[in-house]
């Protein structure tokens, strides 16, 4: 089974991409999300997608406007998530069959998001709206929308979101830091994968 994980390589270089890319792969993280902000996100994006594409779903963060979905989607990516909700950015995810995760923190934006035809909402920054806040958003959500708490996320508080009930989480610093090893990233992206399915009473 899929883990509902993102790993945020923010700050990777095309040099490292692929290593880093599969030692996340390694410990069970099959969605890759390269934000645009990194050093040439594109390269890296590229060639995540054709060395680890049928592998796993190779995308860019930090997307912002229709063009940067187009650049994306020529440069392999099938995944498109961003910090904020612009109905056109997921339109155009959308019409060129990429997945869209885009960022929300009210329910208006969690509606729009949907109708505009977003594949899953990134609530964002997670500690921001609180799990309080994710409830009661969750409620009025509707039924079998995916709702993926990023910022703020990690071993230390998995266990109170899950139970909560939220579906999933990106990863970022807690995965990956620019610097670090492909080691030393394969060994925190299994703990954190150990630490999610603990939460979830999963072996």
């Amino acid at each position: 089974m899929t883990l509902p994980l993102i790993g945020i390589l923010r700050g990777v270089t095309p040099d490292e991409a692929v290593a880093m890319g599969e030692a996340v792969l390694a410990a069970g993280i099959t969605t890759l999300e390269v934000p645009l902000n990194s050093p040439d996100p594109l390269e890296s994006i590229r060639r995540l997608a054709d060395t680890l594409g049928d592998r796993a779903l190779v995308g860019a963060g930090t997307v912002l406007t229709p063009s940067q979905v187009r650049d994306v989607f020529a440069a392999g990516g099938r995944l498109v998530v961003s910090p904020n909700c612009r109905p056109a950015v997921i339109e155009e995810s959308r019409r060129l069959d990429m997945q869209s995760w885009p960022g929300i923190v009210t329910p208006s934006e969690a509606f729009d998001a949907l109708e505009a035809g977003a594949s899953g909402l990134k609530l964002f920054p997670a500690i921001q709206v609180g799990l309080e806040g994710m409830q009661a958003m969750r409620a009025v959500l509707p039924t079998g929308t995916r709702l993926y708490a990023v910022g703020g996320i990690g071993v230390d508080n998995f266990a109170a979101w899950r139970s909560a009930g939220i579906d999933g989480a990106g990863l970022g610093s807690a995965l990956y830091r620019p610097g670090q090893s492909p080691a030393t990233v394969g060994e925190q992206a299994q703990a954190l994968v150990s630490a999610w399915r603990a939460a979830g009473g999963e072996a």
